[in-house]
């Protein structure tokens, strides 16, 4: 099905050939779409590092308050290049009163006054948009959402935190050392049943965990390509997100030729071919023919199973999960999944098909071709599905799949992407739920662990929940039901309702119109510059394999505060490490006192630990730290970065960043990456200090390695951390505390 070569690769008539160790790659990379796109975005043409200006910005109603708040704050006068701005995660408005409708007024405000584009509540979720409205062939797009992933269309997108787009609104580049890239290639064609999720998944349970493609741009290639329709190549494609890839590209032909022209952008397309002799760092192959529907199971993507092997062993699987549960949860949560075993049959109580990845006309129609004629049933079972865009809603209206899929007694939602973080359809306690959605992260359905709440969610392919649905909840993969497989006939597309009710004001900013607040929207709190020697207080140690950023600042309601830094912050771990908020208080008053010229007890302790005069208070600067053994998988949203920093954090210490847009959102807000030796001890525990002697002048001079000293109670002896890979602008952002601190030095010299 998947076949991983670790080694170099050429592309040579367009079929993979192995490379030699006395080959030279470096000028053969550049014969790859990824380099020809990355080059001619380049403004620096440095060969040590790309300097990256985009085409188009995007964000979405959990993110966009913050980075125009930050803009703002930098000097920002107007919108240099398109930047949408979608309404897709908090577009419900149900919780806080009016703070959700209240952001929306802001972005609108935002929008008029500096010149951008804004898409109101359920018109379309973040990514179908930018399908449908901005890419391009050749383009590249940057989103402060992680699933930005555009490259069937032959646009490479990027998902990163909001600080990246804030440098591209003050008109600065994305700056990357030139990453690897990794040939995918793809044969065959898949069975009917075996949708875009069964690739997906299975590509995320082949790489993710041995890390054979993180910070790496994949490149599609291969003659399995023409046997995949737009929709199939596009849910592929947004699921490269959870393999931890930086960016994604396909090889375009005839079949993106007609997208384009559909959406009456003709003139957006291009033929993307990698040239003759183009060499890659290794290789994905996999058979598209081979693959069966999969499974992803609790809590992660990379959980992979066929569901034959699911069926065929679920007590083995189950109890797998069930234990991994329970060393994470311990006795908060009882969960059971074992439970869903009913006379050797797999129980599920709950379906969605949604979003970016799961609400393509295509997977919904071919779910409508499943459920044709059947019921979904009257117990506890239920299957929901959430359309991406009002275009594409019209068309499943127009076309009758929504009303096929309505008389099977599915139902259908807004455009919104609350399923897939915990806004829309929150399962039962210990519900299992299987959903075309692009995350089954512990939480991130909507349970609170906390409040001895957890469901579960299996990720599969509309059309394997489409079947399920049909036996009424009964796990059932597509490949074992028999259905007429729905004409594609002449696809089309409204675009005239965005002309209706998108506000399109790029190149045209008002700048007198004010900016509309709502009470809930706050400027960010100061941010302290760099102080010569850090003391950390440890505030939280998480030991699991990886933390995802859902951990660091959990999503569902609690984002519904994004537009005020301390409130929001004041959910920071709260279902991972309840006592993490406490902590990194105590530890920010020690600094307030520290700076008021005060000598708390505890401080006296350390000092005297450590052998140094109160008077070396004025140079030091005190901030919790938290360790976590790979913080930062999953979604690009700044604030899991930003609520740890306006506490007072200011660090964090690992083994290595899960990804490299949570790095990068802790170095853009002016916290310390360190990471440690892979096999150095992490010896602390939440109270304990660790002091970073002559940090500032270490960071100046470009030093790597900084030796530092725990002091435990009585206990006190050395350890060693890192910032390595720093980029000169990375130091200067760590030194002057923040990307505000840093525009706002810049602005006054």
């Amino acid at each position: 099905m998947i076949t991983l070569t670790p080694s170099g690769v050429y592309l040579s008539g367009g079929k993979p050939v192995q490379a030699t160790a006395a080959v030279s790659p470096l000028e053969d990379k550049k014969k790859t779409m990824a380099y020809s796109i990355l080059s001619s975005h380049d403004k620096a043409h440095n060969s040590k590092l790309f300097q990256i200006k985009f085409d188009s910005l995007i964000s979405h109603d959990i993110t966009y308050v913050g980075i125009i708040q930050t803009a703002k704050a930098s000097g920002l006068t107007r919108f240099p290049v398109p930047y949408a701005m979608t309404n897709c995660h908090n577009s419900l408005c149900a919780v806080g009163g009016t703070i959700n409708e209240d952001d929306h007024v802001f972005g609108l405000s935002a929008a008029i006054k500096y010149g951008g584009i804004f898409v109101p509540p359920n018109q379309a979720v973040i990514h179908q948009y930018a399908r449908e409205m901005m890419a391009g062939c050749g383009r590249m797009i940057l989103g402060s959402d992680s699933h930005t992933r555009y490259g069937a269309l032959g646009t490479m997108g990027i998902g990163e935190g909001g600080p990246e787009i804030v440098k591209q609104l003050l008109s600065n580049s994305y700056d990357i050392a030139p990453p690897p890239v990794v040939l995918v290639y793809l044969e065959g064609e898949p069975a009917q049943g075996v949708g875009p999720h069964d690739v997906a998944i299975a590509l995320c349970g082949a790489v993710y965990k041995n890390g054979f493609v993180k910070n790496k741009i994949l490149e599609f290639c291969g003659p399995g390509i023409k046997n995949l329709p737009m929709d199939y190549r596009i849910g592929i494609d947004v699921m490269t997100t959870e393999t931890a890839c930086l960016s994604s590209i396909w090889e375009t032909d005839e079949a993106v030729e007609e997208y384009f022209a559909v959406l009456g952008r003709p003139e957006e397309y291009k033929s993307l071919h990698p040239e003759d002799g183009a060499y890659y760092d290794s290789m994905i192959t996999i058979d598209l023919s081979k693959v069966e529907p999969m499974a992803a199971l609790p809590f992660h993507p990379s959980e992979a199973y066929t569901i034959r092997e699911l069926m065929q062993y679920p007590g083995d699987i189950l109890r797998k999960i069930e234990r991994e549960a329970a060393e994470q949860f311990g006795d908060q949560v009882q969960f059971s999944l074992t439970d869903k075993l009913v006379n050797g049959k797999l129980i599920m109580d709950q379906g969605i098909i949604a979003g970016c990845a799961g609400g393509m006309y295509d997977n919904i129609a071919e779910a409508a071709a499943i459920l044709d004629g059947y019921s979904v049933g009257s117990g506890y079972f239920s299957l929901s599905v959430y359309p991406p865009s009002i275009p594409v809603n019209l068309e499943l209206i127009h076309s009758g799949v929504q009303t096929r899929l309505m008389e099977s007694g599915a139902l259908f939602k807004p455009c919104f992407c609350g399923p897939c973080f915990g806004a829309g359809d929150v399962p039962s306690n210990n519900g299992l739920s299987i959903r075309h959605t692009t995350r089954n992260f512990p939480n991130r359905e909507g349970s609170r662990p906390g409040d001895g709440q957890l469901s579960g969610v299996i990720l599969m392919d509309a059309r394997s929940i489409a079947a399920t649905a049909r036996n009424h909840g009964v796990l059932t993969p597509a490949t074992e039901v028999s259905y007429r497989q729905p004409d594609q006939g002449q696809r089309r597309f409204d675009g005239d309702v965005y002309q209706r009710r998108v506000y399109f004001g790029y190149d045209n900013p008002q700048p007198d119109e004010p900016l509309r607040f709502g009470p809930n929207i706050a400027e960010w709190p100061p941010i302290p510059e760099l102080n010569q020697h850090l003391l950390m207080q440890v505030s939280s140690v998480l030991r699991d394999p990886v933390t995802t950023t859902d951990e660091l600042i959990p999503s569902g309601e609690t984002s519904s505060y994004r537009s005020n830094p301390m409130k929001l912050a004041s959910f920071t771990l709260s279902r991972r490490d309840p006592e993490y908020v406490g902590r990194a208080l105590a530890t920010k008053a020690l600094e307030d006192a520290r700076a008021a010229g005060e000598v708390p007890t505890d401080l006296e302790q350390v000092l005297d630990r450590v052998g140094l005069p109160k008077s070396a208070l004025a140079q030091m600067q005190i901030g919790s730290v938290l360790f976590a053994n790979k913080p930062g998988d999953g979604s690009a949203r700044e604030q899991a970065a930003s609520c740890q920093r306006v506490l007072g954090g200011s660090a964090n210490i690992c083994y290595e960043f899960a990804t490299k847009r949570y790095r990068s959102n802790c170095i853009n807000w002016g916290m310390m990456p360190f990471t440690l030796d892979a096999d150095a001890p992490f010896p602390c525990q939440p109270g304990d200090f660790i002091l970073v002697p002559y940090l500032r002048r270490g960071l100046e001079a470009g030093s790597e390695t900084f030796p530092a000293t725990v002091i435990s109670g009585i206990n006190v002896f050395p350890i060693t951390l890192h910032l390595k890979d720093l980029t000169a602008e990375d130091r200067e952002l760590l030194l002057t505390g923040c990307l505000m601190n840093h525009y706002a030095k810049r602005n006054k010299g």
